[in-house]
């Protein structure tokens, strides 16, 4: 059982986030563990002078992406997300990258789209990033490593070719 398990605060969309976020993880070729929707808790009419949520409307929905547990809670305009809060796609190849890339940013925030970070159309921010980056990025060459993080900084979208050519110079 997983001990931690991460809750977004929506507005009133977290179904439609929900079912967005399955649909991507559950579909991808690159899927290791289980992406469903579980239990759904819905307003009843109780509370409604406090909560101001139609009854029938979503209170809670529990959800898996690739086996990671999380919960959508839609409480109203009150909190927004912050994109010093991410969550990190761990990608084994260009492949990969691209597919989570494409998938994410449609409709998502093109102006926050930097060195593998986007924000997604639900204002959700990600980071798809090549599990290469990390070794290059750690090299005890620091020339190499320095050329690495400087062709990184120029990018959207992590292009794990473009990130070997730096780290060899060329």
């Amino acid at each position: 059982m997983q001990k931690i398990t991460p809750c977004l605060w929506f507005d009133k969309n977290a179904e439609e986030a929900v079912n967005f976020y399955v649909s991507i993880f559950k579909n991808s070729p690159f899927a290791k563990g289980e992406s469903k929707i579980g239990n759904i808790a819905r307003y009843g009419k109780e509370g409604f002078e406090v909560h101001h949520m139609p009854e029938g409307t979503v209170l809670t929905i529990e959800y898996r992406l690739d086996g990671q547990n999380f919960l959508g809670l839609n409480g109203g305009p009150v909190f927004h997300f912050d994109a010093g809060i991410s969550f990190i796609i761990d990608c084994k190849s260009q492949e990969e990258v691209d597919y989570f890339w494409e998938k994410l940013t449609e409709g998502g925030d093109p102006k926050a789209q930097q060195c593998g970070w986007l924000k997604d159309k639900f204002g959700l921010s990600w980071q798809v990033v090549p599990d290469v980056l990390g070794k290059l990025l750690a090299d005890k060459d620091k020339a190499k490593a320095g050329r690495v993080m400087t062709a990184m900084l120029q990018m959207k979208k992590i292009v794990i070719k473009d990130l070997e050519t730096a780290y060899e110079g060329k």
